[in-house]
């Protein structure tokens, strides 16, 4: 595929045009439940590849047919979230999942024609180092672009690899720049001329065998002897969880899987476990919640919806603290666009119209809320997707002694959602040195240690209680201290770089 070949017939475009939609089809299986780590690296070389030589009008094109793979795959559990519990018929939900994933196949195309169109004379110098640039830099704008979708990025398929012991350094960009920079170097293989082009796949194995030998964990350290912790999966089927008739019963559920765990230091309930306004059971339900966690000298966390502290009309998806002199609450500061919040509401509202999904006008927190306190520490808390996004979830930190999560995966159903949405939690874990406390309402519910594995976790769809004694950890890890700033800074210099000395040369014939 370097720049020698013949020009390719109409049957030969067709054919590469197929292989990127293959490979994009493929990089999911490199994602949670899978885990398939080399294959994400795989895909992104025959992107590479297949972008190589390109005009830039085709390297749009096929980066288009990996996005519709990469996410026409990856993303399918939005149908599920639409249709089996947002309430929209087959069609509407098929509908506007093939929205979606449309719009977000726009963002491998963006990369794919930027590599050429911003291509310079020396096709080594575009494959190794303006195509790896750009794919991560676009994944970058994707992470925050209309509110972020930071799904599938690459770095969380590496979160078990070599290369992801990088994130406690350089969060998922610096992994990811890692992850693009061996895939284009096995790319180089194949498209560029000459013996020397053997070196690359070396060079690629030598920064996988670098990225092993990074130190693990000397960052953090224990901050104080082992607290004991309880994790509550309900496992409330989605369709009951705001039927009127069903509150109570769900109430007893959850007190019921608690009495026999007061034990523990921490005990977590999930997301809008309590499917009712915090201030309507105050005085009633939480009142003798509260006297019980006392009573055992233990710190409980609820998923409940929240008001205004001065009682004003909004109200927020949040996370109360119970049983120390007064609770106190977390209100979510990051919304799911169309779940929670929905974006130019006064044009898109029928979209709500079509899911009726409850609560999906919430307000979104303060940007820098006082940290919660449970278990006699301070802890970082996110609620539902906050924990995708790496950069947010540093603030509380070094403070914070270890991290909780509360989610309700139970929109995505049997899907491999939920097995992605640990999967990204686990870097979360890693990024901070901190243990991650993930209590969801059907799974799936885990311990995650400071090296971002799984220390312990719960069946999925299972009424049960995870408990484990987790560390309150101090300290900080360079991304903790610095965020994406750093590698983002780099990675747009770089850019800068390959642009200034970009020349004017006629251009290799384009396919």
């Amino acid at each position: 595929m370097h720049n020698k070949m013949p020009f390719p017939t109409t049957a030969q475009r067709r054919l590469i045009d197929l292989l990127a939609l293959s490979a994009g089809l493929a990089f999911p299986f490199a994602f949670a439940p899978y885990e398939q780590s080399w294959l994400a690296v795989a895909a992104l070389a025959v992107l590479f590849a297949v972008w190589h030589g390109a005009s830039p009008k085709r390297a749009a094109w096929r980066g288009y047919l990996f996005g519709l793979g990469q996410f026409g795959f990856g993303v399918s559990w939005v149908y599920v979230s639409m249709h089996e519990f947002g309430g929209a018929s087959p069609f509407a939900a098929g509908l506007l999942t093939a929205l979606f994933v449309a719009f977000f196949a726009l963002y491998p195309a963006l990369a794919g024609y930027l590599s050429r169109r911003w291509s310079t004379a020396r096709p080594a110098l575009n494959l190794l180092a303006l195509s790896p640039l750009l794919w991560v830099l676009v994944e970058w704008f994707r992470g925050w672009f209309l509110t972020g979708f930071p799904w599938l990025q690459i770095a969380y398929s590496q979160v078990s690899s070599p290369l992801g012991k990088l994130a406690p350094l350089a969060g998922v960009y610096g992994v990811g720049c890692l992850a693009a920079m061996v895939a284009a170097g096995l790319a180089a293989f194949v498209c560029l001329p000459g013996t020397g082009r053997r070196l690359w796949p070396i060079a690629a194995g030598l920064l996988c065998l670098a990225a092993a030998k990074l130190p693990a964990g000397q960052w953090t350290e224990p901050a104080g002897p082992a607290l004991p912790v309880a994790l509550v999966q309900g496992n409330i089927a989605q369709q009951l969880k705001f039927v009127p008739g069903q509150q109570w019963r769900i109430l007893e559920r959850y007190v019921e899987l608690t009495e026999d765990h007061w034990d523990a230091k921490v005990i977590v309930w999930p997301e809008t476990a309590v499917p009712a306004f915090y201030h309507q059971l105050a005085d009633t339900f939480f009142a003798r919640l509260t006297e019980a966690a006392k009573l055992h000298e233990s710190s409980l966390l609820v998923g409940v919806p929240v008001g205004d502290a001065d009682g004003g009309p909004q109200y927020y998806n949040g996370l109360v603290s119970i049983g120390g002199d007064r609770p106190a609450a977390y209100r979510k500061r990051h919304l799911v666009p169309f779940g929670e919040f929905l974006p130019l509401k006064p044009v898109l509202g029928f979209i709500l119209d079509i899911l009726q999904i409850p609560l999906s006008d919430f307000s979104a927190g303060d940007a820098r809320q006082p940290l919660l306190q449970a278990g006699g520490w301070p802890l970082m808390a996110t609620v539902c997707y906050e924990d995708a996004f790496g950069n947010e979830g540093r603030v509380g930190l070094p403070e914070a002694a270890y991290l909780v999560n509360v989610s309700n995966d139970a929109w995505f159903g049997d899907s491999i959602a939920p097995h992605q949405h640990l999967q990204m939690a686990r870097m979360r874990a890693l990024e901070t040195g901190r243990y991650m406390l993930r209590a969801t309402n059907t799974g799936v519910t885990a311990v995650i240690g400071p090296d971002g594995k799984v220390v312990k976790q719960l069946p999925q769809f299972e009424s049960a209680v995870l408990t484990a004694d987790i560390e309150p950890r101090s300290g900080a890890t360079p991304y903790v201290r610095y965020g994406d700033g750093p590698v983002v800074w780099v990675l747009l210099i770089a850019l800068g770089i390959l642009l200034a000395v970009r020349r004017r040369a006629a251009p290799a014939k384009e396919f």
